[in-house]
């Protein structure tokens, strides 16, 4: 598997943990539509939440963050709607970008970007 493949399931797999840590519940992993792809979605309190998770090492040029851009977060949208019409009853929903920075020490950096609109 290419290194960065195994970041990103990493990634994930530290973003499950850390959102659970913060009291979310996790309903689903790596939802697909199409090929379209919700990396995590969970609940907290009356909202429904879909997240990008995008894991890196840490670069002092750029970060995780930066890599969400119109067409990933159009991508995004377009699976939520599909999750949505699957999956009725949701009132509030919100869509989150978590970051996650690895350092060369083995220090990881969590960056929760909440309620994300293009």
């Amino acid at each position: 598997m290419a290194l960065h493949h195994e970041l990103g399931e990493n990634g994930e797999q530290m973003a499950t943990e850390w959102l659970m840590q913060k009291g979310y519940e996790i309903l689903h992993r790596n939802w697909r539509y199409g090929n379209c792809e919700i990396d995590i979605i969970a609940t907290r309190d009356e909202f429904l939440h879909f997240f990008e998770v995008k894991a890196r090492r840490y670069s002092p040029h750029c970060h995780p963050e930066d890599s969400v851009g119109k067409k990933k977060f159009k991508n995004l949208q377009r699976a939520a709607d599909q999750y949505l019409y699957l999956n009725p009853g949701h009132e509030w929903i919100q869509y989150d970008i978590l970051a996650i920075t690895i350092h060369w020490d083995g220090e990881v950096e969590y960056f929760l970007v909440e309620d994300v609109f293009y």
